[in-house]
């Protein structure tokens, strides 16, 4: 009877794990002209987060992602510099909080809290 109880109790777990990988998912932030929206954004761990620039018919200034501090153990990383038609994109392993800038418009931040 144990031996079954354990085994029903596995077999919940294992059928529960894709359900909390499937949650991790996608988000997508707009680089805008002078800003991120959204300009906070809450995530699990193991989220891609997308930042994406406007098409050539709203193109503002140029603008990059860097991450100007994060998580003990993330390496820093920085996009290309664009003004338009370009994506970034970063998956976000390690929960803790992420505080965003952008090098050339220091006033341009966001912050992506991730949670286990």
């Amino acid at each position: 009877m144990r031996r079954g109880l354990a085994l029903a109790a596995g077999v919940a777990l294992v059928c529960a794990a894709p359900a909390v990988a499937a949650a991790a998912g996608k988000k997508t932030v707009k680089v805008g002209d002078n800003f991120y929206s959204p300009k906070t954004l809450t995530v699990s761990k193991g989220t891609t987060v997308t930042w994406k620039w406007p098409g050539f018919d709203q193109a503002g200034d140029v603008h990059d992602v860097a991450l100007k501090s994060g998580p003990k153990g993330v390496k820093k990383f920085r996009s290309d510099a664009a003004a338009t038609d370009y994506s970034f994109k970063r998956k976000l392993t390690v929960a803790g909080s992420y505080k965003i800038v952008c090098t050339l418009h220091e006033d341009m931040r966001m912050t992506i809290r991730v949670k286990h």
